[in-house]
């Protein structure tokens, strides 16, 4: 029988491994890389996704047949790249940014195995509502802003602001499932698969 590769999880997101776990994935060993995410200037949401996550997969420790899972998530007003609030202002600035409108949420998932590299960038349309001055404090005041792009997660009290959205739920909250899935199964993955 043929043995099973080893999964790294390029990713110290606790939203991402609970996702794989949705889908009956458990990492063999969880690996957050260490890189500089500072975008370039004038680079576009899209591109600055796919190279973050792309570096990211890249930075991982791992042995020449593991299978390295990496993502990044990006969210977008126009151009403008909103990533993670360095401290409580700034998420209030991204916040008011969101507020009232529609915005792009990227994710990049990047599945690297031996020098093979596969990848997906998925983007949702997200509508936030217009956040009262209450409830823009309390969100800050909670902390659950922080580590998240865009300052907020769909997953936590922030799935009260929206209304509406088009495209994939999972691909908000950090990793787009089906679009995982399929790369995961194209490194030779065993989902689905009795003799993981």
């Amino acid at each position: 029988m043929q043995s099973v590769p080893r999964l790294v999880l390029g990713s110290g997101s606790p939203r991402r491994l609970e996702l794989l776990r949705q889908i009956g994935v458990s990492p063999d060993e969880i690996e957050p890389p260490n890189i500089n995410e500072q975008p370039d200037i004038s680079e576009r949401p899209l591109p600055y996704c796919i190279r973050i996550a792309r570096e990211k997969a890249l930075a991982v420790n791992a042995l020449a047949d593991d299978i390295v899972l990496s993502a990044d998530t990006t969210v977008a007003v126009g151009n403008k790249i909103l990533g993670k609030a360095e401290n409580i202002s700034q998420a209030e600035e991204f916040l008011l940014a969101l507020s009232g409108r529609r915005h792009k949420v990227i994710t990049a998932v990047v599945v690297r195995r031996n020098n093979c590299i596969r990848e997906r960038a998925v983007a949702a349309v997200v509508k936030m509502k217009r956040l009262s001055d209450r409830e823009l404090e309390t969100y800050l005041n909670s902390g659950e802003w922080n580590g998240k792009a865009g300052a907020y997660g769909i997953q936590g009290m922030a799935g009260a602001f929206i209304p509406w959205l088009r495209g994939s739920f999972t691909a908000v909250v950090g990793l787009p499932l089906a679009e995982t899935t399929g790369l995961l199964l194209a490194a030779g993955y065993p989902l689905y698969r009795g003799d993981k």
